[in-house]
């Protein structure tokens, strides 16, 4: 029983964590223009991976689509690839950790479900890193800019996409270690204790043969019915 609750916590904690990473890619506020050092704010701007915005006083929103992704940044084409990664990792995981768990009646005998629950496991930290990396080299492009006295473009901060992707993937991360770390304990359950009788020597397994030999043989030549005859 206490498996199975466990089974179903990591559960939660990576399907939690997907859905947080899968939020982070329509989300609109991967970046804000900073204000830092500015008294009149008239504008301002934001983006994510798909788009640029600017929202004036009057808080209408105009979006520009990137052109081309050719023509796109590095940086934005890999978080891009990373986030999709992270996502269909995590659609696979949910799907194998559902085959696996032992509340359910599908998967197969107890030793196929642990190992489809340690695979799913696997898929979930896979997931849960490639979000964080995709996450964090996008706060580290902000971050080089923002200190860099020589930049002299328009400056940038942490969006809230970006807390968001570093949250669920942690709990990611975290549910999937925990479904690979139940296999361990089926495995515990699984494994049969056998006696250990000690070694025998040689001149014992003789002796204890040679006995039973002699015990044979007596049995053979004793008569079983005595009668007045028997010692003429």
């Amino acid at each position: 029983m206490p498996h199975m609750a466990s089974e179903i916590i990591a559960f939660a904690l990576s399907v939690s964590g997907w859905v947080l990473v899968s939020s982070t890619l329509p989300t609109d506020y991967w970046k804000v223009s900073s204000i830092d050092g500015t008294v009149i704010t008239t504008a301002t701007f934001w983006s994510n991976l798909w788009k640029t915005c600017v929202t004036d006083s009057t808080g209408v929103s105009n979006c520009k689509d990137f052109p081309s992704m050719l023509a796109l940044e590095g940086y934005i084409q890999a978080c891009r690839g990373l986030l999709i990664a992270a996502v269909s990792l995590g659609f696979f995981g949910s799907i194998f950790a559902l085959v696996g768990m032992k509340c359910t009646k599908i998967g197969g005998s107890d030793d196929t479900k642990a190992k489809l629950t340690c695979f799913s496991g696997l898929l979930f930290i896979l997931s849960g890193i490639c979000a964080m990396t995709g996450v964090s080299l996008y706060a580290h492009k902000i971050t080089s800019e923002f200190f860099d006295p020589t930049f002299l473009e328009q400056k940038y901060e942490l969006g809230a996409a970006l807390f968001i992707g570093w949250a669920g993937s942690s709990l990611t991360v975290i549910g999937g270690a925990i479904l690979c770390l139940s296999m361990n304990d089926s495995i515990k359950k699984a494994r049969v204790n056998y006696s250990y009788n000690g070694a025998k020597s040689v001149r014992s397994a003789h002796t204890s043969r040679q006995d039973q030999n002699n015990n044979r043989n007596g049995q053979r030549g004793t008569p079983r019915n005595f009668d007045k005859n028997a010692y003429v």
